[in-house]
């Protein structure tokens, strides 16, 4: 059944892509047409490709002995085998047998190479991944990695394993979209395993506000934007709980020289793409104190774009030395948050900046030569060859690399604004026993403190918060990573970059990272806050939640007794202290003497709303409309000017606090306008401007916050027919179940470390990635519900304590 709603939805998208002229994804027109139906390698062959595979009489030279592989009833692959090298090599042939397309597709578009296969219109995509480095960052990581024999021998295993799947192939065997796109897979190579890893990286740690608040600062001056943009909210409950002393003496920012920070004119150069809002996580980790079965519970949700092929692949490695269960990332050995028989451990992202831009100074018109302290300094020329799909020949872009890194940012209309982009996850790795593929294969083998906190010390990019919990009652989190030493409001501008006075001033200590083990209060927790209260001796800036670590902290301080349905509550938890505290606010500021009925309707939806964020209700879209509109018409000039001039806008929290404590101010009046607007009168405004622009959706009957939302899943071609689109549920950015338009809790993991460790999961998808596998998105329902699968953790590969689909048997070449 499920192969034929794929024929038809297949066939009805191929139709209507005739029919229309379609040119997408990203222009690539229809495969040739014969090619595409025909029999005997056209799409035909992608309805009959099984779940289950044989080896047949197949032998791997790479191998050392047997592999066995066990495919429970979800389609996880449980691994045993003699040694991790086996392990891992089994798990790339696992791995591209049902994520090929997805692995090829996502490191080609991290590198930078999209327009070989999609045509002109990747061109200026890939244009942005060329210049910011992005294939010199994986290419410096791999030469990291290639001083550490232990991760290497990892990484060319998992590379062959790979590799033998592909070596496999026929065309008439391709995944689905290789023939939507008329191009075949490549080998695989260690070089895009890093590739994926930095492809981590920029989702993750790429984040900046250089060019916006250069902007900022020159319009408005300095007063006004420190009033509309402070630092710290007084009411974040920091990852590190606040009060935590720092018994360490910190390093200086930089010698005492000053220097010039920041430059004078207005930056207007189009954005790179940032990661879309809703990029976080959640984690804690409660102790034995406070549950009810007396033994700690670790949890983690990270909030990443949801997509099909799902993000994460569920994966059990087993070895006489390693046993953990998790989830891996296509295209990356070994398992990025799990756990094994004594130790659990999860990752959120910090959030903190570690991306400055510095401005260059030319000597020259044709700007090969720049100022540096005084000195001319030759800049470096990469050739970057970009093939793109229809042409004859190659585009050619010529980038240039500073010490800084390379100008990202260039004017030709003027030698004074190119920019050069200094990111911490592109600088050259200094030598070590081991790297972030080490890091994550000791945490699996962890199974004290120590060995948690050894495994770690090693870490640097993208910085995470690493939480732990074990069966000996430990619970501790690290904020962990390489961070630079900077001083105070450095990064937070983009800085004059002919002096090196504005270079980092090396980076902090290992030691005097943020952590916690063990805190009286029984919890530990983070949700992409601030990483310390502002008694942290290190200043750090970045992009920092402010309300769901608070109610996930209140959650877990106000009650002992918690169990693993407590913690399945709080990950679904679609309450949100923000409408806690805006909603009141709103409603008291109103003035109510000339609303109409749909108005007084509203508010009646509120009055009897309990902040939930619940999939049926309307009472949450009013209100997420209602302070959209006051956030607008309050900051009407920062709007104004973003029209031409990229600007940050003023974070919620502040726009709470002003509407709470300086209702008066003149921020208030609008300018378009001839009276002297107060928050009174932007409030009400912002309810009649919500009632012009929504009455007639919001008095539909079937019409509701999940519709109003339009949570989609899209497939990574932004194929329709192979996404999942308008899913009817609820959750909010600002609340705990951070379900948004298209990101959300991409793996929700509870952990229960007693005697016996039991683990439950989910995530919005399926462990295949042929949209014709009933194991695609068959996740996806029951992840809407809050439901979770028991982890079928198997002790050897006889264990049949729960439902097996089939094994195979990777043998050794004799």
């Amino acid at each position: 059944m499920r192969a034929i709603r794929f024929l038809l939805a297949l066939a009805f998208s191929i139709g209507l892509l005739v029919f229309m002229g379609w040119e997408k994804p990203f222009g690539q027109p229809l495969p040739p047409i014969g090619n595409f139906f025909s029999p005997f390698s056209g799409f035909w062959q992608n309805t009959a490709h099984s779940d289950e595979f044989s080896l047949d009489q197949a032998a791997f030279e790479a191998l050392d002995g047997p592999v066995t592989v066990v495919f429970d009833d979800r389609l996880v692959p449980h691994i045993f085998a003699g040694n991790a090298r086996d392990a891992v090599f089994a798990q790339g042939y696992v791995t591209a047998y049902y994520r090929l397309w997805q692995m090829d597709f996502a490191t080609r578009a991290a590198a930078g190479r999209l327009s070989e296969v999609v045509g002109e219109r990747a061109l200026e995509r890939d244009l942005g991944q060329r210049r910011k480095g992005m294939l010199m960052a994986a290419q410096k990581a791999l030469a990291a990695w290639e001083k550490s024999p232990e991760e290497m021998e990892l990484l060319n295993a998992y590379t062959a394993g790979v590799n033998a799947y592909i070596g496999t192939l026929a065309p008439a065997d391709y995944p689905l979209e290789f023939k939507l796109l008329d191009y075949a897979p490549e080998a695989w190579t260690p070089l895009r395993s890093a590739l994926m890893f930095k492809n981590m990286a920029e989702t993750l740690c790429f984040g900046n506000a250089d060019l916006q608040s250069t902007n900022a600062l020159q319009l408005l001056g300095r007063e006004m934007f420190d009033f509309l943009y402070p630092e710290h909210n007084p009411r974040q409950s920091p990852v590190i709980p606040a009060g935590t002393p720092w018994d360490f003496a910190p390093l200086p920012a930089r010698p005492e020289t000053p220097a010039p920070t920041m430059i004078g004119e207005l930056l207007n150069y189009p954005l790179l793409p940032q990661s879309p809002p809703g990029i976080g996580s959640n984690n804690w980790a409660v102790s034995g104190q406070k549950t009810t079965s007396g033994h700690p519970i670790l949890c983690n949700d990270p909030h990443l774009t949801l997509s099909l092929p799902s993000i994460w692949f569920e994966i059990q490695l087993h070895t006489p030395e390693y046993q953990a269960y998790g989830v891996s990332i296509p295209g990356i050995p070994g398992i990025t948050i799990g756990f094994n028989n004594e130790l659990a451990w999860g990752v959120t992202n910090v959030g903190q900046d570690v991306l400055d831009w510095y401005r260059i100074t030319w000597l020259d018109d044709e700007k090969t030569r720049y100022l540096l302290d005084d000195e001319a300094q030759e800049v470096q020329i990469v050739e970057e060859i970009v093939e793109v799909r229809g042409r004859h020949a190659p585009h050619v872009e010529k980038v240039k690399h500073t010490v800084w890194g390379p100008i990202v940012y260039e004017d030709p209309q003027s030698p004074y604004r190119d920019l050069a982009m200094h990111w911490i996850a592109a600088d050259v790795q200094e030598t070590k026993d081991f790297y972030e593929l080490g890091a994550f294969f000791r945490l699996g083998q962890a199974k004290t403190y120590d060995d948690y906190a050894d495994a770690l010390k090693r870490y640097e990019s993208p910085a995470q918060n690493f939480v732990m919990a074990n069966r000996a009652g430990d619970i501790a989190l690290r904020v962990n990573g390489k961070f630079p030493i900077k001083t105070d409001q450095q990064g937070r501008f983009v800085q004059d970059g002919s002096t090196t006075l504005n270079e980092w001033n090396g980076f902090i200590p290992m030691d005097q990272i943020p952590q916690v083990r063990n805190p009286a209060r029984g919890y530990v927790s983070s949700a992409n806050q601030h990483s310390a209260d502002t008694t942290y001796p290190y200043y750090f800036l970045g992009n920092f939640d402010d309300y769901r670590g608070r109610i996930i902290n209140r959650t877990l301080e106000q009650k002992n007794g918690f169990t693993v349905k407590d913690m399945m509550a709080l990950q679904n938890d679609n309450r949100s202290i923000l409408a806690e505290e805006a909603l009141p606010l709103l409603t008291a500021l109103l003035d109510s003497s000339g609303l109409s009925p749909a108005e007084r309707r509203y508010l009646q939806w509120l009055a009897n709303w309990d902040f939930r964020f619940e999939a049926g209700a309307k009472a949450p879209m009013v209100f997420v409309e209602w302070l959209r509109q006051t956030h607008r018409l309050a900051f009407d000039e920062i709007y104004s000017l973003a029209d031409s001039v990229p600007l940050p806008y003023p974070e919620n929290w502040r726009l709470l606090e002003l509407l709470e404590q300086s209702p008066q101010h003149a921020i208030f009046d609008r300018k378009d306008t001839p009276e002297t607007e107060t928050a009174r009168e932007i409030v009400t405004a912002a309810l009649h401007a919500v009632t012009e622009k929504w009455e007639a959706v919001f008095e539909k009957e079937d019409y509701n916050w999940a519709t109003h939302k339009g949570t989609d899943i899209n497939h990574l071609a932004r194929i329709p027919a192979f996404s999942r689109l308008d899913l009817p549920v609820g959750g909010y950015g600002e609340a705990p179940n951070a379900i948004r338009e298209t990101t959300g809790p991409s793996w929700r993991v509870i952990v229960e470390l007693g005697r016996e460790v039991r683990a439950y999961g989910i995530y919005p998808g399926g462990q295949s990635g042929h949209p014709g596998s009933r194991f695609y998105d068959n996740r996806i329902e029951p992840w809407m519900k809050g439901e979770y699968d028991e982890l079928f953790v198997m002790k050897n590969p006889d264990d049949r304590r729960a439902p097996v689909l089939f094994s195979v048997t990777f043998s050794q070449s004799k």
